[in-house]
């Protein structure tokens, strides 16, 4: 079928219309969905990416520590480790606390810190 119907009206309808400006995104976005139905693996929208950075929009006036370079590379890591220990299924304090620990005791042994070697309680 493809996007012979919305070609077929597309001169039909007014372009200012809200059909037409539908008409007309449609057709600009057409090869991206089209890739999107040929490859199951991809999502229809970047919701878990924005649910991800949410609460790091949210609080960016609170973090004004990150105004020099050795502040932001500090968030960075701590940010890396949030959605690392929230992307492998892991409780997030019990994890940065663990690694904290960890380090204090053996500074040069991170391995058993990778979140695929953590034993999930």
């Amino acid at each position: 079928m493809g996007a012979q119907p919305l070609i077929k009206h597309k001169d039909k309808i007014p372009p200012k219309s809200k059909l037409g400006e539908a008409i007309s995104y449609s057709l600009n976005q057409f090869d991206k969905f089209q890739c999107y139905l040929e490859d199951g693996r991809l999502s229809i929208d970047n919701n878990r990416a924005e649910r991800a950075i949410k609460p790091f929009v949210i609080g960016r006036k609170a973090w004004l520590f990150s105004n020099t370079c050795n502040g932001a590379y500090a968030s960075a890591v701590l940010y890396s480790l949030v959605e690392t220990a929230k992307a492998n299924g892991l409780v997030v304090h019990d994890y940065i606390s663990r690694c904290l620990q960890h380090i204090a005791e053996q500074p040069t042994n991170l391995e058993p810190l990778l979140p695929w070697n953590i034993e999930r309680s």
